[in-house]
């Protein structure tokens, strides 16, 4: 993990996943602590750096359908995450199921 962890900061859940940015599919791996949702970018994807989603931040999170292109549904397996500034971070995972219990677990939204 390239992402500095703060102080007290430690990854509860890790995964590879495909972060959708435009009608690139940029591929990485997506990292759950207490603070923050991190997706950073394999070296190799045209379109690299981190993605970081303070949870405070974090106002929605649903399951949706993997887009090509960015329009076009091909497999129901993505998680969209919303937040204050309206943006919609869609990351595409196996079992995201989990993923979105932890995160509503430590926002207190369950």
């Amino acid at each position: 993990m390239q992402t500095k962890l703060e102080a007290g900061e430690a990854i509860i859940r890790k995964s590879p996943a495909n972060h959708q940015r435009g009608i690139e599919t940029v591929g990485g791996r997506l990292y759950l602590t207490q603070q923050r949702l991190i997706f950073e970018a394999h070296a190799f994807n045209v379109q690299t750096g981190a993605t970081v989603v303070p949870l405070p931040s974090i106002t929605t999170l649903r399951k949706d359908w993997t887009l090509l292109f960015g329009a076009i549904p091909v497999f129901p397996n993505c998680l969209v995450v919303s937040s204050q500034a309206g943006d919609d971070n869609r990351f595409t995972l196996f079992r995201r199921t989990p993923w979105i219990e932890e995160i509503q677990k430590l926002k207190g939204m369950t």
